[in-house]
Order: C-alpha cells, then sequence, then structure tokens
C-alpha cells in the first residue's frame, strides 16, 4: 500500500463546493428566492456574498475563520457575526466541537454562516439520566401537556401540569431558580433578512418539556434565510421553528433527528407559533430534508404560510403526526417518500388549502384527500422521482458539502489504489469520518496521511 504525505489545506483548496447529485442545485432557490407568495417577484439571496468553499480568489468581502477554543464561545460567535464588516463567517471544526452556554441572537443582515471540517455547535447544558430518572419517578410522561399547572418556586406560573412538575424538578436537583438551562439553543435570527447557513451540525441539550429554546429559531419578521445541507439533533424545544411573521425560507438537503439524550416534546419543526399569526407570511419550502430517528410530531406543523414539501423522506417510526396544516396554511406535497414503520403520516386542522400530489409514495397507507384550491408556488423547480429519494437523501443530506469523490482523489495522483486494512479510520479532505470503503486521509503517529 502506497502512502503519500499530503498538504489537507492545499487539497481542500483544490476541490471546491461542487454539486453532489444532479437533484442539488448548490445555489438557492424556492420560497428563500421570491418576494411575493403569489408572483415570480425575485429576490437576490446571496448572504454575505459567498456561500462556496473554498473562497474564490476575486471574493471581495471580509471572511472570518472561527475555531474552537474549547470554552464557551457564546460571545465569541455574536460579536463576530454583529461585525458589520464580516460578511462570510466560516466554522472550522478542525479544532474540535463550538459549544455555547446559551442561545446566540442574531440581528445583522446579509451574511453567510459555512461550516468546514466537520463543525458542530453544541450547547453545554443537556438533559442527564439523573434528570430523566426523577421525571419518570414522578410520572412527568403521564401528565397532561394541555392543563393543570401551577406556580413554580421562582414565581413563574405555568398552565401546563407536564411542564410546571418538569421545571419544577429540575430546579430541585440544579438548586437554580434563575432556570437559565432554558436558553439552550444555538440561534436566534431576529429580525434580520438575506442570511445563509450551510453545512453545520447543530446539536442541543435533548428535547425536554420546559417551554424552551430552539436549536434555530427565525422570528420577528426574519425573512429570505436559505438552510442547507446541515444537521439538526435533540433540540430543547424544537429543531427549527420559524414563527412571528418570518418569511420567504427554503430548508434543503437537513437531517432532523433526536437521540436518547431527548425526553419528551420531540417536536421538530414549528411553522407559526399561534392561530393569531399575522396571515401572508411564513412562507417556507423544504426540499429533500429527512425527518428521522426519533422525531415525533411537526414534520413540519404550520398555520398561515404557504408550506412547498418536495422530495422529503420521513423514517420515524414513532411519529404521532407528521405533516401537519393548521390554521390558514396552504401545503403542496409533491415526490416525498414515506418508508414502512411510518403509520401516522398526516393530520390536517383548519387549512386553507392542502394539495396531495399523486406522485408521493406512502408505505403503509394512502394518499390522502386534497382540500380546497389547488396550491401552486411562485418559481420554477423539478420533482425528483419519490424512487430516488431514500438513496439520494440518505447519502448526501445533512453537512455533507465540501467532501472529494473518489475520482476527485485520484486526479490527484496517478498511482492505482490499493487496498485498505479492516477497520481503519478513513477521512476525506474535509476531516470526516467515511466508509472504509473509501481514499483518502488516515491518521497515523499524529499525521495526515494520503492513502491511495
Amino acid at each position: 500500500m502506497k502512502r503519500f504525505l499530503i498538504s489537507l489545506c492545499s487539497a481542500v483548496f483544490a476541490l471546491g463546493a461542487m454539486a453532489q447529485n444532479s437533484y442539488d442545485l448548490n445555489a438557492p432557490f424556492g420560497f428563500c428566492t421570491r418576494s411575493s407568495r403569489t408572483t415570480a417577484t425575485a429576490y437576490d439571496i446571496t448572504g454575505g456574498g459567498c456561500y462556496t468553499y473554498p473562497i474564490p480568489s476575486d471574493f471581495t468581502g471580509k471572511v472570518v475563520v472561527l475555531k474552537s477554543n474549547g470554552q464557551d464561545m457564546k460571545g465569541t460567535i455574536q460579536n463576530t457575526i454583529k461585525n458589520g464588516e464580516n460578511k462570510v463567517i466560516i466554522f472550522d471544526g478542525s479544532d474540535g466541537d463550538f459549544y455555547v452556554s446559551s442561545n446566540v441572537p442574531v440581528t445583522a443582515s446579509n451574511k453567510t454562516l459555512l461550516g468546514i471540517n466537520n463543525a458542530r455547535i453544541c450547547t453545554t447544558w443537556h438533559v442527564t439520566d439523573e434528570i430523566k430518572a426523577a421525571l419518570d419517578a414522578a410520572g412527568v410522561p403521564g401528565m397532561s401537556t394541555s392543563s393543570g399547572g401551577g406556580t413554580l418556586p421562582n414565581g413563574q406560573y405555568v398552565s401546563e401540569e407536564a411542564e410546571y412538575n418538569t421545571r419544577k424538578i429540575i430546579m430541585q436537583m440544579t438548586g437554580d431558580n434563575t432556570e437559565k438551562y432554558r436558553n439552550s439553543g444555538i440561534l436566534t435570527f431576529n429580525g434580520c433578512q438575506n442570511i445563509i447557513i450551510r453545512n453545520i451540525t447543530f446539536v442541543g441539550p435533548g428535547s425536554i418539556d420546559v417551554g424552551g429554546s430552539d436549536l434555530i429559531s427565525s422570528l420577528n419578521s426574519a425573512n429570505h434565510i436559505w438552510v442547507d445541507h446541515c444537521a439538526f439533533t435533540d433540540g430543547m424545544d424544537g429543531n427549527f421553528d420559524i414563527t412571528q411573521s418570518a418569511d420567504f425560507h427554503t430548508v434543503s438537503w437537513c437531517t432532523f433527528s433526536y437521540t436518547d439524550r431527548s425526553y419528551m416534546h420531540q417536536n421538530t419543526n414549528l411553522i407559526g407559533s399561534s392561530d393569531s399569526e399575522a396571515t401572508g407570511f411564513l412562507n417556507t419550502t423544504f426540499a429533500f430534508n429527512w425527518w428521522g430517528e426519533g422525531c415525533k410530531q411537526r414534520m413540519p406543523m404550520a398555520r398561515v404560510g404557504k408550506i412547498h414539501m418536495l422530495n422529503n423522506y420521513f423514517t420515524s417510526t414513532t411519529a404521532g403526526n407528521c405533516i401537519n396544516p393548521r390554521k390558514n396554511s396552504e401545503f403542496l406535497i409533491e415526490g416525498n417518500y414515506i418508508a414502512e414503520g411510518v403509520k401516522h403520516y398526516y393530520g390536517e386542522s383548519s387549512s386553507k388549502a392542502v394539495t396531495w400530489k399523486s406522485d408521493n409514495y406512502i408505505a403503509e397507507g394512502s394518499i390522502p384527500d386534497s382540500k380546497g384550491s389547488t396550491v401552486t408556488v411562485p418559481y420554477t423547480y423539478t420533482v425528483a422521482p419519490y424512487s430516488i429519494v431514500p438513496e439520494t437523501v440518505k447519502q448526501y443530506a445533512g453537512a455533507t458539502l465540501f467532501t472529494e469523490t473518489p475520482s476527485e482523489i485520484q486526479s490527484l495522483d496517478n498511482t492505482t489504489p490499493s487496498s485498505i486494512a479492516p477497520n481503519t479510520p478513513i477521512y476525506n479532505l474535509a476531516g470526516q469520518r467515511v466508509d472504509k470503503n473509501y481514499k483518502g486521509i488516515v491518521i497515523k503517529n499524529g499525521k495526515k496521511i494520503f492513502i491511495k
């Protein structure tokens, strides 16, 4: 087996952010590129002016690269995004995970947040086995989530029995009546516009019924936001919620899931926080996303907005309700794949209109009846056959960008690849762990060694 020392930096910059498959446009599309829910009025969503990696040599904006210092980086991240000169913020995961002690507010517009080298942003607080055991002992899972609350020791009134007892028990265990842990989210986009977020993994504390923060929130008229190739897991309240007249979002090639860290309230994506949401907003495209392990509700649940569900993949066998049109919403649902074991895939209540196209696949059920007028969207797009959705989404959704292909590796050297010893850890040139049959970087004696 031939081994070649190679410069990781130079190899990464030799590659580029090419689309991974023919359905991935590697560019904004959908509602984030529109300024109307009904007409083809375009919006030029650019983020900070560049959303690919490596950054082109002719890019004139200011690029800032952040690496983890192993400590709480909330202030660093907040100040870096807030600085008006910074247009593109690159989260480089080569020094480990980024940790934040509480949610980072974002009010600045025209920004790109881009992850490389397996960048993960994680909350410092998380639900422990001790907390879950105490909640089990108190019978919290069987308590009401709609009534029967009370006043907490800190004077706050909680209307729901399960949330009241959960918060009271955590107060007793931690001695913290300020309940700082409830702000264990990562990013809140408040009133800003023209934002692009790509290739970042967001890891939360575990879902728990305390009325806490989401991993990402977009609210207060935040608009024209493209979230692409990100992974969301274990949000405290939700994984990614869009509320309070936020508008014109596209969520593409993302994964949503929960692990054993989560306890209750695995409600992943809320669009519109109440039936009194102002009409005309919350228009959102969901394309080629994967709602997987542990997701139970809200995939998404939406009010008011026009929601386009295009070629998404649903596999959670614990789902209580996947696609959930609610008050005054309009849904266009086409080319989605709802896998075997997903029995509760649809619920509708007081929506304005729902259009189920015949090109959806439901393994354990039939396509529901449409409702109201035919729902349309003001942009062009291609619907992939549902048959390709499982394989394509499983392979390419999530924080999978900026990696090389076998042919690109081979182009770096003309030697013939040889076999690699079983169970050898292999990494691609972006520092991400890959399949054992892949050729790339082997870590040996603290050095990155290129394997052909």
